[in-house]
């Protein structure tokens, strides 16, 4: 059977298979949308949880330690001194900043940890699958496919009760 080609604005396609029509159901299943809108809800929490951290979490904890900024904490790996991480990235200094990292570190538990708690409430409301006892060969007590009609083990046909 011959295909017939056609031209579209996208470009050739198969006029049997419109590449946009599977394009779209694709598209349109529940897990894609499902992820899309976890995605884009998880990228605005990321958000708030880097500000809570940056703006409300850290200040205080910086202020218990001794008025430490944890954003401006670095390691000046030059011999060209600088006062502030800024200071040194503005200069081009190569330096570890390791106050960011931290700040990272305290993002990632924090949204790992409202992750865990999510995943933990919606396991409590789903409702559990009850695990189905396996079907087994009357004869060898093997276990067999639920439409068996042969046991695989030992070759017994089964009866009909058994099915």
């Amino acid at each position: 059977m011959k295909a017939d080609y056609s031209f579209c604005s996208i470009g050739l396609y198969y006029e049997e298979d419109f590449m946009i029509e599977e394009f779209k159901k694709f598209i349109m299943r529940g897990n894609v949308l499902d992820m899309a809108v976890g995605i884009i809800i998880g990228a605005a929490f990321g958000k708030i949880v880097t500000s809570f951290v940056n703006d409300i979490l850290m200040p205080p904890i910086g202020l218990l330690l001794g008025r430490v900024d944890f954003s401006n904490l670095f390691l000046n790996l030059s011999s060209t001194p600088a006062a502030t991480l800024t200071e040194a990235r503005d200069a081009g200094l190569p330096v570890i900043a390791y106050g960011s990292f931290l700040n990272a570190v305290v993002d990632f538990l924090i949204v790992a940890f409202a992750i865990f708690l999510l995943i933990k409430q919606v396991n409590r409301l789903m409702p559990k699958k009850e695990a189905k006892a396996a079907r087994l060969c009357p004869y060898c007590r093997q276990e067999i496919a639920d439409d068996a009609t042969r046991c695989p083990h030992c070759t017994s046909e089964l009866p009909a009760e058994a099915k």
